[in-house]
């Protein structure tokens, strides 16, 4: 009789099978919920539909709650106490409800990516990665598609002559874009795969992220690649590594420039870039400004203990937001929601910083997700980013690899004090 036909000889192996067919149908969910996060236009938007799907899939056993996410989930939640308290003389508005609604539930995304990952890192990496690629691809084919105007798309993918692709603002699509943009750099730049499969999508969500005109985004994707460049060629040991460091760096820079160069020798691309490219836009300046209701702003919200309110901000300087995620903090979420969220973010910096330094597996993962995050975090003072979803999986995974590396750390601590058995003693 042949090995095949033969009955399993143990529980472990008769279930065998059934533990990888689950394993497989986890990856297979947070992978497609991940790629729904291309989508953004939409409400509901898929990505909130997954979520349903995800967090009971994984749930069951697929989490891990260690004591170094305390600060993200303290934070987040009194963050959001703050909210519900500045939402109760707004009951009545539906847009503010459903503000508030949003947050508590962009809130549980980061707990639930920071106690996946903790629990494997480098799987959940590896299949958030993927995923967010392909939302990254999907997303920039439609911004591209839109802004040539290919098949009368541009209404549905443009706003205002900038690419907004899937999403409703063309300066979240530009930020969206950055992660996959560093992650599929550092693979080229650790010979990860073949290099053809990361060119490819580069330059397919460079072009998008170029043509969303998002001053910002290009800031972000200019110093996120630079931090992500810098932290890996430091932490390396590898001399061969360096010298490749500089040489791709060197290369990347000239190919840059040229693509630039090319698109902006077509005259729609130029004229808008022109514009955008000024720092100071006619809306920022003044005294009514964007930077003149800020600071306005700030001596009124020292005597509202509740703030103006969730989207109340908007009712008092001319139907703008404050374009800072910090004071929006204290405008929408009252000094609760403001001193939490500034305490968290003070946490995720300390922890972040200390992260991409220690020498761990995960260590390669950690650099691309914190130089993503923390360049996004310092974006906030420019932007509103606290409704932003991958913001929060980005927060999500910073603890999350915090947490994995702090217990593998302390399992080599606990390896190296281990006494060694004495010669000639039976165990």
């Amino acid at each position: 009789m042949s090995d095949v036909a033969l009955p399993p000889k143990s529980g472990a192996a008769r279930n065998a099978p059934l533990r990888l067919s689950i394993s497989g149908a986890l990856r297979g969910v947070l992978w497609l919920f991940v790629a729904c996060g291309a989508f953004a236009s939409i409400e509901p938007s898929p990505y909130e539909i997954m979520f349903l799907i995800a967090l009971p899939a994984f749930a069951v056993r697929g989490l891990r709650f260690d004591r170094t996410l305390i600060p993200l989930i303290f934070g987040l939640a009194l963050f959001n106490v703050g909210g519900v308290l500045a939402l109760i003389p707004f009951l009545d508005d539906r847009d503010s409800v459903i503000f508030i609604a949003i947050s508590v539930y962009i809130s549980i995304t980061a707990v639930f990516f920071a106690a996946l990952i903790a629990k494997s890192p480098l799987e959940s990496m590896g299949t958030i990665r993927s995923g967010y690629i392909m939302a990254g691809c999907i997303a920039s084919c439609a911004g591209i598609v839109g802004y040539f105007d290919i098949g009368g798309m541009a209404e549905h993918f443009t706003l205002n002559e900038r690419a907004a692709g899937t999403f409703k603002d063309p300066n979240v699509l530009g930020s969206f874009l950055v992660p996959p943009l560093v992650w599929l750099t550092q693979d080229i730049m650790l010979k990860r795969g073949r290099m053809l499969r990361a060119i490819v999508p580069i330059l397919v969500i460079l072009t998008a992220l170029l043509l969303s005109f998002s001053r910002g985004s290009w800031g972000v994707w200019a110093g996120s690649t630079a931090l992500m460049i810098g932290l890996t060629f430091f932490t390396t040991r590898s001399p061969a590594l360096r010298q490749r460091i500089v040489a791709l760096s060197i290369l990347g820079a000239v190919a840059v420039l040229i693509l630039l160069a090319i698109a902006l020798s077509i005259p729609s691309i130029r004229d808008v870039f022109e514009i955008r490219a000024s720092l100071n836009q006619y809306y920022d300046v003044g005294e009514t400004g964007r930077f003149g209701d800020q600071l306005r702003s700030l001596p009124m919200l020292l005597d509202l203990p509740f703030g103006f309110g969730p989207l109340q901000y908007r009712n008092h300087f001319q139907g703008t937001d404050p374009h800072d995620v910090y004071i929006n903090a204290f405008a929408s979420y009252g000094w609760i929601g403001g001193l939490f969220f500034a305490a968290l973010t003070v946490a995720t910096v300390y922890i972040g910083w200390r992260l991409v330094l220690q020498k761990t597996p995960f260590q390669t993962e950690a650099i691309a997700v914190w130089s993503c995050l923390f360049i996004q975090m310092l974006q906030g003072f420019q932007i509103d980013t606290d409704h932003w979803r991958h913001l929060f999986l980005l927060m999500g995974a910073t603890f999350g690899l915090a947490a994995a590396s702090q217990s593998y750390l302390q399992r080599q601590k606990a390896a190296i004090m281990r006494p060694a058995p004495a010669y000639g003693r039976k165990p």
